[in-house]
């Protein structure tokens, strides 16, 4: 006599596996959530609803249409994703840093362009104007960066100058009443739309200072780059500052040198780390349902032996990353979280996301380059990602250097 099983279509079967796999937590393989604390788990869950409500529904299409939507960023603001470990007296979550990893990470799942408007807003602007800025810049900015009333945007790398930033040409004259600002900065995260920008210069020291440029001073302009393959639904652009008179009180007093604007890009690396394992966790699981609802040769793809290999390989890799970025999460949330160590987990959890992403697509085989799926979408986002906030190259040196004690790029 024949069993239920016998009789049900491949499409019941594969629903039957699908449902196995969820109650397992298929993408938890070491019971990280017993890491976690129940406020940690509220909040994944809180940015996992948003992402399926806001993101997930219209991100192919924003995507395909090079669109970035601006209604996102007062959303974000209202979800609680620009800055959540500055202080709730400045419109900050006042969270942990696990808190700020598990936010990037849902965000990433659903985009890594979305995570970047977040990430920059948060660290890289908020963090300097909050950990090396005033009182008084403090009151002024951070909450309407908070709310998503302002954008904001980080104003490091330049034409000639991405991995050495102290070579940035950039300057800030001191005019007695004011400085003036003139120079470029390219690859710019929100530029276009930003509100306020945290701007890195060289006085008549030759010192890296941090100013606060706002939109509208007299001779700051922010054109959008266009015609890019990557981070489509994220704006990008430059920065041109011609003979702009910025106020000395918008001057970040609190800090000089490439400790300013090295400390911001740790807080962005972090995120990063977590938010890249999103994007991984996407496209494994995509990957692994699509493999257990495609038959060939009589049975899912996901019962061959090739398959299964890269299957298991995804979510060990996965699995590793994960625990890696809870221990620097940890570290981070100690005090005792070092640049190097921030370096390799950014650098480890994007080349291993890169990595999925390509195995992902091959599962899903001429699918796999369709917006049914978003495998490619993810792919080219992270061959930004894997470049941005220090490259992949410079990540492997730093480390280098670390463990060495020589610098291998000066």
């Amino acid at each position: 006599m024949s069993s239920q099983a016998d009789v049900l279509s491949p499409q019941a079967k594969a629903e039957q596996r699908r449902g196995s796999l969820n109650a397992a937590g298929f993408t938890d393989y070491y019971d990280i959530d017993g890491l976690l604390t129940e406020e940690h788990k509220l909040i994944r869950q809180s940015i996992r609803d948003f992402v399926k409500k806001e993101i997930s529904p219209n991100i192919e299409k924003w995507a395909q249409q090079a669109h970035f939507p601006s209604e996102i960023v007062r959303k974000f603001g209202e979800v609680g994703a620009f800055g959540p470990t500055i202080p709730t007296e400045y419109g900050g979550g006042g969270l942990d840093y696990i808190s700020y990893g598990l936010i990037m990470q849902e965000i990433e799942r659903g985009d890594s362009g979305m995570r970047s408007t977040a990430s920059v807003q948060g660290s890289l602007v908020m963090y300097p104007i909050y950990a090396y800025g005033s009182e008084e810049q403090r009151k002024k900015y951070l909450p309407k960066l908070a709310s998503g009333e302002w954008l904001g945007c980080f104003g490091l790398t330049e034409p000639d100058h991405g991995s050495n930033p102290g070579g940035m040409t950039t300057t800030i004259k001191d005019m007695g009443d004011y400085y003036l600002l003139n120079g470029a900065k390219l690859w710019i995260s929100n530029s276009p739309q930003s509100q306020v920008a945290v701007v890195w210069a060289k006085n008549d020291e030759g010192r890296i200072r941090g100013v606060i440029v706002e939109k509208g001073m007299e001779g700051f302009t922010a054109p959008e780059i266009h015609n890019k393959w990557s981070l489509r639904a994220s704006i990008t652009g430059e920065l041109v500052f011609d003979n702009v008179k910025v106020p000395k009180e918008n001057l970040l007093p609190n800090v000089e040198g490439l400790r300013g604007p090295l400390g911001c890009l740790d807080s962005a690396r972090y995120g990063i780390a977590w938010g890249a394992i999103g994007v991984a966790i996407d496209c494994y699981e995509s990957a692994l349902k699509y493999s257990l609802e495609r038959e060939q040769f009589g049975k899912p793809i996901a019962g061959f032996q090739l398959q299964q290999k890269k299957l298991a390989e995804m979510i060990t890799e996965i699995t590793k990353a994960q625990l890696m970025v809870w221990r620097l999460g940890v570290l981070k949330n100690e005090g005792k979280a070092t640049s190097a160590q921030i370096s390799m987990a950014k650098r480890n959890s994007v080349d291993m996301a890169l990595h999925i992403a390509r195995e992902a697509r091959q599962i899903h085989g001429g699918m796999g380059i369709t917006g049914e799926y978003p495998i490619m979408r993810h792919m080219m986002n992270l061959e930004s990602v894997i470049t941005y906030e220090g490259t992949h190259d410079i990540h492997l040196l730093i480390t280098g250097a670390d463990i060495t004690g020589i610098q291998a790029f000066k």
